[in-house]
């Protein structure tokens, strides 16, 4: 993606109309939709930065987001540091998080589905753990109390968690964007296409995968804070969730792999047609059945995701203006 002052100019617009978008919707269910997309896009987003622009899949990215999700709620419960100040310890175990299995797995030589799985069996160790161990409340998990205040990352109005999601959303819009631009990102890309060719150029390989899945370790933390206040309860199958890992990557599939807006694309039309399905079939698990559908179709006829599409459009559009 080339961000041109056009391309500029369209997102300047569309942050504008996201910002107001509270003004003009009296609905709290529209608002709570909006939000879910837009946290979707987010943490999809932090799945991109590692599966889509480094080229290493992810199964457990829920990890870093139970992770957060814990810290910050103990922090509250047990020492009485507020979320405001606890999401920045979470953003920090969400990153040294991803350092630890980061380096256990890339310095052993683990790529493709073996990293894919080591990720899962760590999200897997993390929910067993935290599921036996009181600190974290076991099984029953952990209540938060109700204080709305931004200090608590706590708001009466639907609105206050809508502009905290956007604004998530705007930090890894903001993070995609400078890879897209950075000798860093270039890096990545590289590592993607041919880790080996990439060796040979000199890419230290090793420190760059660290640094994006702690840069996606960083961005699950937030998360799992934003998710705690929001609902005021974890427990072990709630923060480390399968389903939660799968939809990560799934938006980034779907939108298209590597690219900025992609996440953001993927959580639109995910939401959208799960909410439609869900008005016309009122079936348990039919999110998961929807989301099955679509990864099928993606993967089978849109192998660069919606992005891709819309690139391959645009192309012919212009060469047959040409």
């Amino acid at each position: 993606m080339t961000f041109n002052a056009k391309n500029a100019l369209l997102f300047g617009l569309a942050f504008l109309a996201a910002a107001l978008a509270p003004v003009g919707i009296s609905s709290k269910f529209y608002l709570d939709v909006l939000t879910l997309i837009f946290f979707t896009a987010y943490i999809g987003q932090s799945w991109n930065i590692l599966g889509g622009y480094a080229g290493q899949f992810s199964f457990g990215g829920v990890m870093f987001f139970g992770t957060g999700a814990y810290t910050s709620s103990i922090l509250l419960i047990t020492f009485g540091i507020p979320p405001i100040l606890g999401i920045f310890v979470a953003v920090l175990m969400g990153a040294f998080l991803g350092f630890l299995v980061g380096y256990l797995s890339f310095r052993s030589g683990l790529r493709g589905s073996y990293f894919a799985l080591i990720t899962l069996a760590f999200a897997e160790l993390l929910r067993v753990l935290a599921n036996s161990v009181e600190f974290t409340g076991g099984g029953v998990g952990l209540f938060l109390t109700y204080a709305p205040g931004l200090k608590n990352l706590q708001f009466v109005s639907p609105t206050g968690f809508y502009y905290f999601s956007l604004f998530l959303l705007v930090i890894s819009l903001a993070i995609a964007l400078w890879l897209e631009r950075s000798r860093f990102g270039a890096q990545l890309i590289a590592i993607r296409e041919n880790e080996e060719a990439a060796e040979a150029l000199g890419i230290d390989t090793l420190k760059c995968k660290l640094y994006a899945i702690m840069i996606m370790g960083g961005m699950g933390g937030a998360a799992g804070t934003f998710y705690a206040q929001k609902y005021l309860y974890i427990d072990p199958p709630i923060s480390y969730s399968i389903a939660l890992s799968v939809e990560m990557l799934l938006v980034s599939i779907v939108g298209g792999l590597g690219t900025v807006f992609g996440p953001l694309i993927g959580s639109v039309v995910l939401h959208v047609v799960n909410e439609v399905a869900r008005h016309f079939i009122d079936t348990p698990g039919l999110s998961l059945i929807v989301y099955g559908v679509i990864l099928i179709f993606i993967i089978s006829y849109l192998p660069n995701g919606l992005v891709g599409l819309f690139r391959k459009t645009r192309g012919k559009k212009e060469d047959g203006g040409a």
